[in-house]
């Protein structure tokens, strides 16, 4: 992963998500999805671009079926907005990265 993306699991979405002070961008995903390798560049330049201001992680849902299945995300790639604890937007698809950014502004 980039630098400024996390990679989360299971184990540590509540610590690392959940209970953030600072909003948490979520893409959740998987390595045979064509689709999310095509947003992952644009994932990783949005962590670059927003540092400091929104954390971003990256959730395989083959690794990590019990948060992907607890927050329904059913088609990926999925990303999902966490302020406060609480989901507060999510998009499907690999979008590109002007909306993806105004996804993000709604929040920091």
């Amino acid at each position: 992963m980039a630098d400024g993306v996390l990679t989360l699991s299971d184990g540590d979405f509540k610590a690392q998500v959940l209970d953030s002070s600072t909003p948490v961008l979520v893409d959740f995903w998987a390595t045979w999805c064509g689709p999310c390798l095509r947003v992952a560049p644009i994932v990783e330049e949005l962590a670059n671009d927003n540092a400091g201001k929104i954390r971003v992680g990256k959730m395989d849902v083959d690794d990590n079926p019990e948060t992907a299945g607890e927050y329904g995300v059913q088609s990926i790639p999925t990303l999902i907005v966490f302020k406060g604890g609480q989901e507060v937007d999510r998009v499907m698809g690999a979008l590109p990265k002007s909306q993806l950014q105004s996804l993000i502004d709604k929040y920091i």
